[in-house]
């Protein structure tokens, strides 16, 4: 049996593990430059504030309801979700973390009847050590552990512990599941299962194989397989992602290239650290910045361009020194750029890179110390050790107005108490 660990309303629960006053009131996390809303705690959802609302679209519902705002800070989420997963890591032999709030464990070493009061006490083990409420379904496939995981957020009487163990209990849960909430299912597999009258992961799951594969194919086949109890995903063989993108918008328009460069640099790592994590390596990259298109006052400028590397990488170095060259081929002084980005395409396997007699490289040595930089960087937090280009001044290019303390990776921001 598969149980899958989901964090609820991830980012808000770690803002409330050090604003324990806030419990019980409408709490919301923003996107990067205070933008959209990325997090709600339950009370926010009760008033009707969607996932992604703009900010200013929700600013008279904000100041009426008192709705509490934090802005994103991911090196506190970050440390919050590495001690969330040590403990479930110490409760089985076999651990894949999915994501920043989400993990899949196996539990067959505990005997069968005594799996829920064991995800139980670990629900219970986390509140207490790390303050994060968390949920766990469990089930033979991942698919159905995540479909438990869901319903046990949603229903207190479940004690944060969902399990979907007998046919009875499967049938129930899937006839109650929206085919647009089954793990797997996207915008567009969605609309093509609606088209055909489907709107319930159980009338899909009763569809045969050939339906769901002629529907959706392999993926749609998997998906199908696993609502009726077969394990057949394994998350560290989904595809990889085709790009990787990072972009920020800017909450005043720069000017100085050091700046831009800056954040060209420091877009580059962040593409590259989610390259290496899914060990894979690109191909292309490409950059771009941009004026404003809504300024009609000033000069119009974007700036674009693609490289094609000679030899697939992910090392920081290497993609912040293509990308900075890049940008300076086309950069213009004076002009008032609004918003910066760094796609990375053309992804494949790092073990499908194949060597050229004439690199320049030495990739063995730059890999290594790529990794121990990692390393290094995964003990100490993010940006620890960073190259010259991520870090040209100290001024401030993003909205974070409501950022909380960094609580556990700041030895300044430590929370002092007086006696």
């Amino acid at each position: 049996m598969f149980a899958l660990a989901d964090c609820n309303n991830f980012f808000v629960s770690c803002e409330r593990v050090f604003r324990p006053d806030l419990e019980g009131r409408p709490v919301v996390v923003l996107s990067g430059n205070d933008g959209c809303v990325v997090s709600r705690s339950n009370e926010a959802k009760a008033l009707g504030i969607p996932m992604g609302a703009p900010l200013y679209q929700i600013k008279a519902l904000v100041e009426q309801e008192g709705v509490v705002c934090f802005s994103s800070n991911f090196s506190l989420y970050g440390d919050l979700s590495d001690r969330v997963m040590f403990i479930l890591r110490k409760h089985t032999s076999r651990f894949e973390q999915y994501s920043i709030d989400e993990s899949f464990f196996n539990i067959d070493h505990v005997p069968a009847e005594e799996q829920k009061a064991y995800c139980e006490k670990l629900v219970r083990d986390i509140r207490k050590g790390v303050g994060i409420p968390i949920s766990i379904g469990i089930a033979s496939s991942k698919t159905l552990a995540k479909v438990a995981s869901k319903y046990a957020k949603k229903y207190p009487g479940y004690h944060g512990v969902c399990e979907i163990r007998t046919e009875q209990q499967r049938i129930k849960a899937l006839s109650g599941f929206e085919i647009g909430d089954v793990w797997g299912i996207g915008r567009k597999a969605k609309a093509k299962l609606q088209a055909a009258r489907i709107s319930t992961a159980l009338q899909f799951a009763e569809k045969s194989s050939l339906f769901a594969q002629n529907m959706l194919h392999k993926p749609g086949l998997l998906t199908w397989q696993e609502l009726n109890g077969q394990d057949v995903i394994d998350i560290t063989e989904l595809p990889l992602k085709q790009s990787i993108t990072t972009s920020r918008t800017f909450a005043t328009a720069i000017t100085e290239q050091s700046l831009l460069e800056e954040q060209i640099a420091n877009f580059c790592a962040h593409c590259a650290r989610q390259l290496r994590t899914q060990k894979s390596v690109a191909q292309q990259l490409l950059v771009y910045v941009h004026t404003s298109p809504f300024r009609t006052d000033i000069e119009q400028h974007y700036l674009s361009e693609l490289v094609t590397l000679p030899i697939a990488t992910a090392n920081n170095q290497e993609l912040i020194n293509y990308a900075l060259a890049a940008f300076r081929r086309s950069y213009r002084p004076g002009v008032l750029y609004k918003k910066a980005g760094v796609v990375l395409l053309k992804i494949i396997p790092e073990a499908a890179v194949v060597p050229d007699l004439f690199d320049t490289h030495d990739r063995a040595k730059e890999n290594r110390l790529q990794r121990v930089l990692d390393r290094i960087e995964d003990r100490q937090g993010k940006r620890a050790i960073i190259y010259g280009s991520q870090l040209a001044s100290d001024k401030t290019v993003y909205k974070n107005e409501h950022k909380s303390p960094l609580y556990t990776t700041d030895i300044r921001d430590i929370i002092t108490l007086k006696v």
